[in-house]
């Protein structure tokens, strides 16, 4: 059976992104930087609005798997798409950047794709209007031991706890996971998908991961913590690593008791879509590669600092050059 080094589970969503001034989003009724969830007649209504429009294979932990896949880790992404003409997309662009894309496309899905209009303002805010689609019914049936056994690291998407069977398939997965001897986390996703969860995402945080990342809004989510320092020493109580992305404040990684603050470089986005997942793509590599925690967290930033230096949510310049240029390759 294969060994992957990374291996991801999440949501698979096209994304399609155009650029738009904020008048276009106020008369669309679109707000401005955050993500709305919509349904499937809205979804065709902005779709068919959209100028200009770049399509692409998507999703919060898919776009991590293909940046550390791009800097030769050998990975896989199991996600769900329908046998459509945006899910044989979905599937045709994963296996053509070289991720194995365990799953067929659903030939009897009652759902279409799921797919993200994102709007892309000239300061660089992301407005991201979601039709979630078919990749929400992810379960235990989807997530092949096969696949999950053979992983040396596991990654999954904290969005798709947001649903029982989810939950389900998370824990097998993990179990199966360390089991192989691999090594599982999850990227915390949204505060709010927490607050609806808090007890599951805790017990499994404890019980079945050995790493959580996340951004301070996530993190102190977790125990309702006004005080960063008070839930990331809480949270590194529960884990053996907590990573924690603090946008121009840096990186705080917790193993254990012991702490590490790695300084960013501040520059203007072009397009802040995909920060946190390629800061997850860099860290993962580093991991995978037996680099040292302060590593991992400078590679995560300058993959982090390349996505949002153009539109669009995974990487296009050649990392490998640019960590050669820092001593980290």
């Amino acid at each position: 059976m294969k060994r992957y080094d990374l291996v991801g589970i999440g949501n698979a969503v096209v994304d399609v992104i155009s650029q738009s001034d904020d008048s276009f989003l106020d008369h669309m009724g679109i707000e401005k930087g955050i993500m709305q969830l919509i349904g499937r007649e809205r979804a065709e209504v902005l779709y068919g609005a959209m100028d200009g429009r770049v399509q692409t294979p998507g999703g919060s932990v898919a776009n991590t798997i293909a940046g550390a896949g791009a800097l030769g880790l050998e990975t896989a992404f199991i996600g769900r798409v329908r046998d459509d003409a945006l899910g044989q997309f979905y599937a045709g662009a994963m296996s053509e950047n070289g991720i194995d894309f365990v799953n067929p496309p659903v030939a009897d899905g009652e759902l279409p794709t799921s797919r993200s209009m994102i709007f892309v303002s000239p300061d660089g805010e992301r407005s991201m209007n979601t039709y979630l689609g078919i990749s929400t019914g992810l379960s235990s049936q989807d997530v092949s031991p096969d696949v999950t056994g053979n992983a040396r690291i596991m990654f999954l998407e904290g969005y798709l706890f947001d649903h029982d069977a989810g939950k389900t398939a998370f824990r097998e997965a993990a179990r199966a996971t360390r089991a192989g001897g691999g090594q599982t986390g999850i990227a915390i996703s949204d505060p709010f998908c927490v607050d609806r969860h808090r007890a599951d995402f805790i017990s499994l945080i404890q019980h079945d991961l050995d790493f959580v990342i996340g951004n301070e809004a996530e993190i102190q989510s977790l125990f309702e913590s006004d005080h960063l320092d008070d839930a990331l020493v809480m949270t590194a109580a529960l884990c053996p690593l907590v990573v924690c992305t603090r946008s121009g404040d840096g990186v705080t990684v917790m193993q254990g008791t012991d702490r590490i603050d790695v300084a960013v470089d501040a520059i203007t986005p072009v397009d802040a879509t995909g920060a946190g997942d390629q800061f997850a793509a860099g860290f993962l590599y580093g991991m995978a590669t037996g680099r040292d925690l302060k590593s991992c967290a400078r590679i995560g930033n300058i993959c982090a600092r390349e996505v949002i230096s153009h539109i669009g949510p995974r990487p296009e310049a050649d990392i490998g050059a640019m960590l050669r240029a820092e001593g980290l390759a």
